[in-house]
This record gives structure tokens, C-alpha cells and sequence, in this order.
């Protein structure tokens, strides 16, 4: 069972958006939308424990992949979560959040404040939970374990399209960088 010490942990909420967890969202996935409620228990037990919470927004500026070479997420998924859409906006149900991290592709180290915040705040191990399993969660996560962050991934609170990608995210997680880890089996030290 993973215990953590809630002044060096940071839960991290992958990309709980309407356009993903919402029925009307551009890119809706019903599990996406199954998996708000277990990130919202893991959101508020981290906080009740002191733990350091923080959310990715994946918000993508109008014309952002326009003249790019090779990755172009519009022309894979269509057009999604663009700046200042409601289909950007995180889910109404997460409570607040002590940083919003806003980034522009599946990894959310990338080209952003994050790993500043972190270490600015002494933070050494990170919980994952949120949306796609095999998308952002997976990206993001393997990003921090790359960057020597203990790195546990939430297996029953995270979206996914097809169950498959769900259990493709985690089995690889544990085998090559992390850890995973069922949510009432993540212990903050405040709980204990």
C-alpha cells in the first residue's frame, strides 16, 4: 500500500475538462465522464491530508498546429478543447486547486511551469489521476518519472476510451517507470 508524506506529494488531475468528461464535450469518452466523481474523492482526501493538489488543463490556441511538420492533435482528433471554449473548462464538481497547469500537448511538463512549481514546493512524489489512461496520464506520468519524481498512477480513477488503453497505460507504467496503485490502497501520512 502506498503511503505518502502529504508536504512532499502533489495529486495531479490530467485534463478532468467538459470536452472530455462531459456528454456534450468534442472528445467525450463515458468513462472520462465515470472517472470524475474517483477523482474528486482523491482531490479532497489529498487536500484534507495537506497534500498539494494540482490540475492540467489541455487548452489548445486557435491555429496552434497550423505550419507544424509532424504533430498536429487536430488533424488526429479534430478539433478539441480550443482557448476559451467551454469545452476547456474543468469539470465543475473538482474542488479548488492549488495550481492550474495549462499546457498545450499530452505531456504536461512540456514547455510549462510545472516542474518549477514542483520543486519550487519540495514536492518529490506524484499521483496521477484523470483522462485519457493512455494519452496525457501516460505522457505526463512517464515525463515525471523520467524527471526522478515517484511516480503512481490511480488505476481506478482514470478515463479512458476503450477499457484495453486503460489496462495498456498502467501495465506499462509499472514496468517501466512507476508504480500503480488502486485509490483506497493510496495513503496519505495525515490519514494513517
Amino acid at each position: 500500500m502506498p503511503e505518502f508524506d502529504p508536504d512532499r506529494t502533489a495529486l495531479v488531475v490530467v485534463d478532468m475538462q467538459k470536452g472530455f468528461c462531459h456528454p456534450d464535450g468534442s472528445l467525450y469518452a463515458p468513462a472520462s465522464g465515470d472517472a470524475v466523481a474517483p477523482c474528486v474523492s482523491l482531490a479532497e482526501r489529498a487536500r484534507d491530508a495537506g497534500a498539494s493538489v494540482l490540475y492540467t488543463r489541455d487548452v489548445h490556441p486557435e491555429g496552434q498546429f497550423e505550419g507544424n511538420h509532424a504533430y498536429d492533435e487536430f488533424e488526429r482528433w479534430g478539433e478539441h478543447v480550443v482557448e476559451g471554449s467551454w469545452d476547456a473548462e474543468l469539470v465543475e464538481e473538482l474542488p479548488a486547486a492549488d495550481h492550474v497547469v495549462e499546457k498545450h500537448t499530452y505531456d504536461a511538463f512540456h514547455e510549462t511551469e510545472l516542474e518549477g512549481y514542483l520543486d519550487a514546493h519540495g514536492i518529490d512524489d506524484l499521483v496521477f489521476c484523470g483522462t485519457l489512461a493512455n494519452v496525457c496520464v501516460l505522457h505526463t506520468a512517464a515525463s515525471a518519472g523520467l524527471r526522478d519524481y515517484r511516480t503512481v498512477i490511480v488505476e481506478d480513477a482514470l478515463g479512458y476510451i476503450e477499457a484495453d488503453h486503460e489496462e495498456y497505460a498502467t501495465a506499462h507504467a509499472a514496468w517501466l517507470f512507476g508504480e500503480t496503485a488502486a485509490r483506497d490502497d493510496v495513503a496519505f501520512a495525515a490519514e494513517s
